[in-house]
């Protein structure tokens, strides 16, 4: 009952610190569509925005434990099985080790920035990306590994992105607890804002999946460049508008799963 409590403790405090994130992200974006290009909509800005608010520095702990909470509770998912039917099997177990390393490089991410003095410790994804892809390349074998990691990536965004349309969230929630209302927004934040996150995934492996066919790593591009690109199709910044709007709305559905998860 104990490590019951805690787990779950941890992973509505993950979800939320996730929610946070999406949330300033998504802002960011919002700004970078209307003109501001000297915002840098990643996880890096998201921070910089938090650490310049009122007791910046005790937010950006607490967002960093947070995540710490995230890649605790993907651990126990890994070793004693997540809730479901098939909570227990292989294929979740191996999902959730995926997971916990994910989040596991993001607290640590976030939890150096938050011990930085001149908060430098974010650093820039699209730097981020080009500098991980270079290296890569390098090795024997690099652009092969390269490019199935971006193929991995563009799987991983449409999986995210037909998830969130057919709905499937709805096994992981406390249906029964909401109201009808209730349910109807966060529907629309699960949808929408799990489409826009799964297509910002499928993007940013397609550029990495051209990155190892051209050996090219400036090809590569993080989450700021990325979602810069949409400004630049033929609809204009409308297109990045909506995608930005799609992962404030994520963030919103990221605070309803820590409400209403099943953990």
């Amino acid at each position: 009952m104990a490590r019951g409590s805690v787990v779950e403790g941890a992973a509505r405090a993950g979800l939320a610190a996730r929610g946070v994130i999406y949330l300033l992200v998504g802002a960011l974006a919002l700004q970078v569509a209307f003109g501001d290009t000297s915002r840098q909509a990643d996880r890096g800005g998201a921070l910089e925005e938090l650490a310049q608010k009122p007791f910046g520095a005790v937010l950006l702990w607490a967002l960093g434990i947070g995540l710490v909470g995230m890649a605790l509770w993907r651990l126990s998912e890994a070793v004693f099985g997540s809730v479901g039917q098939d909570g227990r099997s292989a294929r979740k177990r191996l999902l959730a080790v995926a997971r916990f390393a994910f989040y596991v490089v993001v607290a640590c991410s976030v939890l150096s920035f938050a011990a930085s003095r001149n908060h430098g410790g974010g650093g820039s994804s699209d730097r981020q990306s080009r500098d991980a892809t270079a290296r890569a390349l390098e090795i024997p074998a690099g652009q092969w590994l390269v490019g199935a990691a971006g193929i991995a990536v563009v799987v991983a965004g449409g999986w995210i992105a037909v998830r969130a349309v057919l709905r499937k969230y709805h096994d992981e929630l406390r249906l029964g607890r909401m109201s009808r209302r209730t349910r109807q927004l966060v529907d629309v934040t699960g949808v929408v804002g799990g489409a826009a996150r799964g297509l910002v995934f499928a993007v940013a492996g397609v550029f990495a999946v051209r990155a190892a066919v051209a050996y090219e790593p400036e090809q590569a591009k993080g989450l700021d460049d990325t979602l810069r690109i949409f400004a630049d199709t033929p609809l204009g910044p409308w297109l990045l508008v909506c995608v930005a709007a799609g992962l404030v709305l994520f963030g919103v559905f990221s605070f309803a799963m820590a409400r209403w998860r099943h953990v």
